[in-house]
C-alpha cells in the first residue's frame, strides 16, 4: 500500500500550488507560472483519486459498522462488495498515476516515415501511413509542420518527416516506432496475388538547443539544387541543405523550402531530435534493460503491426491484438491501438515497480 504520509504531502503541495498560482508576482512571471501550472496539472489526477479513495474508505467503514444494525444489514451487505471493488480500482489507478513520468511525454515530436522493402508498393504504403497519421493529428487538433519529403512514383513517398505539436503528443504516438507491414494486392498486379511490403516509422521527441549542443566543427554542410518530381520552382534554386554530423555519421537533408536558411533550420531540428533519441537510448541501455519487452523495445527494425487488406484486419504483434476495421484505422482512427499500447506499457511498469517493492 502507498504510504499515506506521501499522499498527504502531495495533497498539501497541490493546495500550496493553487495558492501560489494566484499570487501577483507569480502571475507576472510567465516562466515560473508555467512551471507551477504544469506541476499542479501533474498532481491533479493523483489528488482527485486520493480524495475518492478517502471518501470510499469512509463509506466502507460506515457500512461495516452498520452491519450490526438489523434494519440496515441487508442494504449494506449488498453495498460493501461494490465499495470494495471500487476501492481496488482506485488503488490501481493511483499506483498508475504515481508512476515516474517519462520526461519526453510532454514534448512535441518528430515523425519520420520511410518506405521499406517492396519497391513501388512500399512507397505507396508509406504514403498511406503518412495520411493515416496526419488524419489522426487532425482529429486531435495538433499542429503539423512538414520538415522534409521525398516523393516516389505513382503517388508514393520514399520519406516524409514532420514536426507535430500538441498536448502530450509524444506520449500518445511513442509506441508507433517500428516496422509496419502491409499485405494486399497492388493495383499493378494482374494475377491478383497478395504482396507483402513494409514501411518504417520513427517517433522522436523534439529536441531543443539546450538539450543537444552541436558544435560547428562537427558539421559538414552541403548545398545543392533541390531535387524532386514535377519541375517545381523549388528545384530551380540552390536551397537544398544536407547536414553530416561527423561524430555519428548521421545525415539529414531538407529541400522543401525555397530558402536555404529555412531548410538548414529544419535540418538542424531533425538532427537534434535524432541525436537526443540516440543519447537517451544509450543511457537507457547503460542503466538497465528494464523496458525491454514493454510493448516491444521500440526498435525501428522490429515488426510491430500488419495491415491485411483482403481480410480488413490490423494486427499489433506486440499486444496480440487484432482489429477488423482496417478502413477506419487507415482513415486515422488510431485510438484503440494507441490506448492498448499505452495500457500495456503502464501495466508492465506497474508490475515492475510492484516486484521492486516486494524485493525491498
Amino acid at each position: 500500500m502507498i504510504p499515506r504520509d506521501k499522499l498527504d504531502a502531495l495533497v498539501h503541495r497541490f493546495s500550496e500550488l493553487e495558492e501560489l498560482l494566484c499570487q501577483q508576482d507569480i502571475l507576472s512571471d510567465s516562466q515560473r507560472y508555467t512551471e507551477l501550472a504544469r506541476e499542479r496539472a501533474d498532481l491533479s489526477d493523483i489528488v482527485k483519486i486520493y480524495k475518492e479513495i478517502c471518501s470510499t474508505e469512509a463509506r466502507l467503514e460506515e457500512d461495516r459498522a452498520a452491519l450490526k444494525d438489523p434494519e440496515l444489514r441487508e442494504l449494506v451487505e449488498a453495498e460493501i462488495p461494490e465499495l470494495e471493488a471500487q476501492l481496488e480500482e482506485l488503488s490501481s489507478a493511483i499506483r498508475l498515476a504515481l508512476l515516474p513520468k517519462d520526461p519526453n511525454d510532454d514534448r512535441n515530436l518528430i515523425l519520420e516515415i520511410r518506405s521499406g522493402t517492396g519497391g513501388e508498393e512500399a512507397a505507396l504504403f508509406a504514403a498511406d501511413l503518412m495520411r493515416m497519421y496526419l488524419r489522426y493529428a487532425e482529429t486531435q487538433r495538433w499542429q503539423v509542420e512538414m520538415l522534409a519529403q521525398s516523393e516516389a512514383s505513382a503517388g508514393g513517398i520514399k520519406e516524409a518527416v514532420f514536426l507535430i505539436k500538441g498536448d502530450k503528443v509524444f506520449s500518445q504516438l511513442r509506441f508507433e516506432s517500428g516496422v509496419h507491414r502491409v499485405q494486399r494486392v497492388p493495383a499493378t498486379e494482374t494475377q491478383g496475388r497478395i504482396h507483402t511490403s513494409t514501411a518504417t516509422v520513427a517517433v522522436l521527441p523534439e529536441a531543443e538547443e539546450v538539450d543537444i549542443h552541436i558544435r560547428d566543427e562537427d558539421l559538414e554542410i552541403s548545398i545543392a539544387a533541390s531535387g524532386g518530381p514535377g519541375g517545381q520552382g523549388v528545384n530551380t534554386t540552390n536551397s537544398a541543405v544536407q547536414l553530416l554530423h561527423k561524430p555519428t555519421g548521421l545525415i539529414v537533408k531538407c529541400q522543401d523550402e525555397r530558402s536555404q536558411i529555412k531548410n538548414k533550420a529544419r535540418a538542424m531540428k531533425v538532427l537534434r531530435s535524432r541525436l537526443l533519441e540516440r543519447e537517451q537510448r544509450a543511457q537507457d541501455e547503460a542503466i538497465s534493460a528494464e523496458r525491454k519487452g514493454m510493448v516491444g523495445g521500440g526498435e525501428r527494425a522490429e515488426k510491430i503491426r500488419t495491415y491485411n487488406y483482403p481480410q480488413s484486419r490490423v494486427t499489433d504483434h506486440r499486444l496480440q491484438l487484432t482489429l477488423h476495421n482496417l478502413t477506419e484505422i487507415m482513415g486515422g482512427d488510431l485510438k484503440q491501438l494507441i490506448d492498448a499500447a499505452r495500457s500495456s506499457y503502464q501495466a508492465a511498469l506497474l508490475q515492475e515497480y510492484s516486484e521492486r517493492d516486494q524485493d525491498r
